[in-house]
């Protein structure tokens, strides 16, 4: 693998995603966060951006540092929790994170909001003839997918992977990100979508893996491939960008 390559996406989103991802990955109440099995998961994701040598911004750093500071305050009993000051004694150690992910998620709903009405505004003066009749039958449009998704998908694809006998973690070949470009392009070069998963169907190693992922990732950046799905958390659709 290139190992001086680096990802390097337009938009990345924060620590407070990621965080919001999870919650709603694992279904739990915003207001009674399990912070032992959302701080766990956190540092996974960590690792795996760290493995495909994502650029992690300082400030998720800083997040992991403070889910670990909640997470080993919760572990001791209330009148053995040391706090900042006094106002903080007795007070649930995640409260001040809990506010920071309600505020933000009301700034994000808020904003997806303005963008569904702008986007329906666009539509209420359409230019002649520009009005297409969606084919019959067409399946639920499919949703933009965040690089959270992808993480996700990606780290299942990798524990599948390891779990088949002809999976190895080392491999003679050498593989470059450049090479699954092409392979990726070839693949798709008389379809115009294909399944997330299949992508990975013929990888050997977990180099393959991780190459093959990175492949996707410079496609998207380069907006010859992007990534939907009908739903969150569903099965993701590779579509080529004509």
């Amino acid at each position: 693998m290139e190992a001086d390559y680096k990802v390097k996406l337009e938009v990345f989103e924060g620590p407070l995603d990621l965080l919001l991802y999870l919650i709603k990955k694992e279904e739990v109440d915003i207001y009674d966060i399990p912070i032992e099995r959302i701080t766990n998961q956190y540092m996974e994701y960590l690792s795996l951006m760290k493995l495909l040598n994502l650029e992690v911004a300082g400030e998720f750093l800083v997040m992991a540092a403070t889910l670990m500071y909640i997470k080993s305050r919760m572990l001791l009993p209330v009148d053995q929790q040391v706090a900042d000051s006094e106002e903080e004694v007795g007070e649930d150690p995640r409260w001040e994170l809990i506010r920071q992910l309600v505020e933000y998620k009301k700034f994000k709903d808020a904003a997806l909001q303005l963008g569904k009405r702008e986007e329906h505004q666009a539509n209420l003066f359409p230019r002649a003839g520009a009005e297409i009749d969606a084919p019959a039958g067409k399946l639920q449009a499919l949703a933009e997918v965040s690089i959270f998704d992808l993480i996700n998908a990606f780290n299942t694809v990798l524990k599948k992977a390891a779990e088949r006998e002809d999976f190895r973690e080392i491999l003679e070949e050498k593989f470059t990100v450049s090479d699954k470009i092409e392979e990726i392009l070839y693949t798709l070069r008389d379809k115009s979508e294909m399944i997330f998963n299949d992508l990975f169907a013929q990888a050997q190693s977990r180099t393959e893996v991780v190459v093959t992922f990175l492949a996707l990732l410079e496609l998207i950046r380069l907006k010859r491939l992007k990534v939907q799905q009908p739903e969150a958390f569903a099965e993701i659709h590779v579509i080529k960008i004509a």
